[in-house]
């Protein structure tokens, strides 16, 4: 419960301010209204995040503390305050040619006309996050020195076609191309230059993280942080868990259009993320569960799909949410099956795979 400790505090702060928000706008029962959302939305993004701590902790694996620490400090404000406040506010300001101060208040006074700015911006933020969510996802299934494979000799041959230069990249930019002709002609190249976006930052971050390796191997100081933690891997990490976020910020307005309980309850639901990334890392989950982050990866595939898909048609937040579930949970099924076949030949975990 240590890893959750502060996680709840962060819960009872929220609700509690939830409950002033609401009374404070129409007494008890809008109070009682408004934490009962705040709840909701909370376990909408847990269950819409899932995958996205489960890759989170496979990067997280070899950080030490400091680095821990920090991402579940500064980070969860990047990802509260920034991406699930800020962002949202900048999209608006963008499109409406508004100063943020503008944007807030209408946030706050006229909030159905501040989800209509997010609802017809979708299509370009949903190119961003659907591109740099496909990287992910394609980088790890054409990744040639994985050691287990989930789809066994399929998965294994796509994995050998990770040694053509730049395959991720080429499949991504097809992806986005094929994707333009559902939006409208006016659209088009604003789509295409938010996707380019998304491609370029997750190339971008990548090149930083090998910059600073080399770093590492010279010996300096900075390449010492890269071997604790990471500095490219956390700037991988934000922008991962923004292009997951802002889906979960237009759900959210489905269900109310209140933007400080859509805020605090997607806080609540980003600090149990980001705790239990920290709690998988921790354990050693990943390596108990052997294609769990297998099943992250496919969930993140999906979600990629999903959001380039959504560009043109409504896809309900609990397909969406449902689709992860299920490949985490296929996933956790198949490794406990791999850990008792492991038992039941009496083998180590290497010399299983060996046999395999």
């Amino acid at each position: 419960m240590k890893h959750f400790r502060v996680s709840f505090i962060v819960t009872a702060l929220c609700l509690a301010a939830s409950a002033w928000w609401g009374y404070t706008h129409g007494g008890l029962s809008t109070a009682l209204t408004a934490v009962g959302i705040a709840a909701i939305l909370a376990v909408m993004e847990v269950s819409l995040s899932f995958d996205n701590a489960v890759v989170n902790a496979s990067v997280l694996k070899t950080w030490d503390e400091f680095w821990k620490k920090l991402f579940l400090g500064v980070g969860i404000i990047i990802a509260v305050f920034g991406m699930r406040l800020l962002f949202p506010l900048v999209i608006v300001a963008v499109a409406a040619d508004l100063g943020m101060g503008d944007v807030w208040k209408m946030a706050l006074e006229n909030p159905k006309e501040y989800s209509m700015h997010l609802t017809n911006h979708h299509a370009e933020v949903a190119a961003f996050g659907g591109m740099f969510l496909l990287l992910v996802f394609l980088n790890f299934l054409f990744d040639d020195e994985k050691e287990h494979h989930w789809l066994g000799h399929f998965e294994e041959k796509l994995g050998s076609l990770g040694k053509v230069s730049s395959i991720s990249v080429m499949i991504a930019i097809g992806a986005l191309m094929a994707s333009l002709s559902m939006v409208a002609e006016g659209q088009k190249m604003v789509v295409l230059m938010s996707g380019l976006w998304g491609i370029l930052i997750y190339v971008g971050v990548d090149v930083l993280s090998n910059m600073l390796e080399k770093s590492e191997e010279g010996g300096g100081e900075v390449g010492d942080m890269v071997k604790r933690g990471g500095i490219g891997g956390f700037l991988y990490l934000e922008v991962l868990d923004a292009s997951f976020s802002f889906d979960g910020v237009i759900g959210a307005f489905a269900i109310t259009n209140d933007v400080v309980i859509i805020m605090l309850g997607l806080a609540i639901g980003a600090m149990f993320v980001r705790s239990l990334t920290v709690y998988l890392v921790d354990k050693g989950t990943l390596d108990q569960f052997v294609y769990l982050e297998h099943g992250a990866h496919y969930a993140i595939g999906i979600l990629a799909f999903i959001m380039l898909a959504s560009m043109k048609y409504h896809v309900p937040e609990m397909v969406t949410g449902l689709a992860g579930v299920a490949f985490i949970g296929a996933s956790v099924w198949s490794s406990i099956r791999y850990r008792k076949r492991m038992e039941a030949m009496g083998l180590g975990h290497k010399e299983l795979v060996d046999v395999k």
